[in-house]
C-alpha cells in the first residue's frame, strides 16, 4: 500500500492520516506496526509528522491459514486483480468451513488456488452466500482491501441483486418487506419473523409471473441470515425448493435463489465495479418450462 502526501496533509500525524484519510482500522494499524511502515524508504512510527510529497508505504505481515485445509475445487472466477476476486459460486457449496462442512467449501478452494498461484494470504470472503444459494461472491485478497470493503458493507455501499423464484401469484408488481428477523428458539439454523428480531428490509420487483410461481428481483437493505427466504415465506410466497421455510421441492431441489448482480467501489482504485451473471441451469429450467 502506497500513498503520496498532498499539501493539505502537511503537518498531520501519520496515525491520523491512516485513520481519517486512508480509513485504516485500529486493528489494521496494529498489524502494520508488526510489518513495515516506511516514509520515503525509511522505517517510521505512526507518530511521524507528515510533510508534503512524502511517500508512505505500508507492508503488512504475511497472513497464514494455519488450520484450514486446501482443497482442489474448480472456481468460476469472473474477475481478479491484486486486491479482489469476483467469482460465481455454484449451489451446494458452503462458503466457509463449519463443523458440519469442515472441507470442500469455497474458502478451501480459494486457499488451494492461492497456493497454486504463489499468493501468501488467508481467505477474506466479503459477501457470503448460503450453501444452496448460487451466484456472485466478492473476495478480498488481503487485509487492507478486506477492511475497505467491510467498511463499505457497513454503509450498505455494496449492492447485491438476487433472482428468487417464489411460489404463488404476487398481488403487487413491486414492494418492500419490512419485518424483523430472529433465530427460531427450537432450531440452531432456522430464522423467523419476530418482533424481538433484528431490523430487516427486503425490496422486490416482479420479473415474470407464471401460473404457480413468479420470478422476482430482490435487493437487501439489510443482510440478515436467510433474509430473502424468511421474508417471502412470511408473506405467503416461500421460495421454490426451500423446504426449511415451506417451499415446494417438486420442481427444484434447493432454494431457488441466485445472486446475479453486484456493484461496489474498488478498495484501492476507487473505480465503480459492476458484475452480472446469467441464471444457473436449474433456475433457467424453471423459466423455460413456463415460457
Amino acid at each position: 500500500m502506497k500513498w503520496e502526501i498532498k499539501k493539505e496533509y502537511d503537518g498531520v500525524l501519520l496515525r491520523t492520516y491512516l485513520e481519517d484519510v486512508v480509513n485504516l482500522s485500529t486493528r489494521l494499524i496494529k498489524r502494520a506496526k508488526r510489518g513495515k511502515i516506511l516514509v520515503n524508504g525509511s522505517l517510521k512510527t505512526v507518530r511521524y509528522v507528515l510533510r508534503q510529497g512524502d511517500i508512505i508505504e505500508i507492508i503488512l505481515p504475511v497472513e497464514k491459514s494455519e488450520t484450514m485445509v486446501a482443497n482442489k475445487i474448480p472456481l468460476h472466477i469472473l474477475y481478479e486483480d491484486d486486491d479482489i476476486i469476483v467469482l460465481c459460486k455454484e449451489a451446494g457449496m458452503p462458503t466457509i468451513p463449519s463443523k458440519i462442512h469442515p472441507t470442500n467449501t469455497l474458502a478451501n478452494g480459494l486457499l488451494y488456488y492461492y497456493k497454486q498461484q504463489g499468493i501468501d494470504a488467508t481467505v477474506h470472503i466479503v459477501t457470503r452466500l448460503d450453501k444452496d444459494t448460487s451466484g456472485l461472491v466478492l473476495i478480498a485478497k488481503h487485509a487492507f482491501s478486506h477492511s475497505q470493503l467491510a467498511m463499505l458493507q457497513r454503509k450498505n455501499a455494496i449492492s447485491r441483486t438476487y433472482v428468487a423464484v417464489v411460489s404463488g401469484k404476487l398481488k403487487q408488481v413491486a414492494g418492500s418487506i419490512d419485518a424483523p428477523i430472529g433465530r427460531k428458539e427450537t432450531s440452531i439454523m432456522e430464522r423467523m419473523v419476530t418482533e424481538n428480531g433484528q431490523y430487516a428490509v427486503t425490496h422486490y420487483e416482479l420479473m415474470k409471473q407464471f401460473d404457480s410461481y413468479a420470478f422476482v428481483k430482490a435487493q437487501l437493505e439489510t443482510g440478515r441470515t436467510h433474509q430473502i427466504r424468511v421474508h417471502f415465506s412470511h408473506i405467503g410466497h416461500p421460495l421454490l425448493g426451500d423446504d426449511l421455510y415451506g417451499g415446494n421441492v417438486d420442481l427444484i431441489k434447493r432454494q431457488a435463489l441466485h445472486c446475479d448482480e453486484i456493484s461496489f467501489m474498488h478498495p484501492t482504485t476507487k473505480e465503480n465495479m459492476q458484475f452480472k451473471v446469467d441464471f444457473p441451469k436449474d433456475i433457467a429450467n424453471l423459466y423455460e418450462k413456463s415460457v
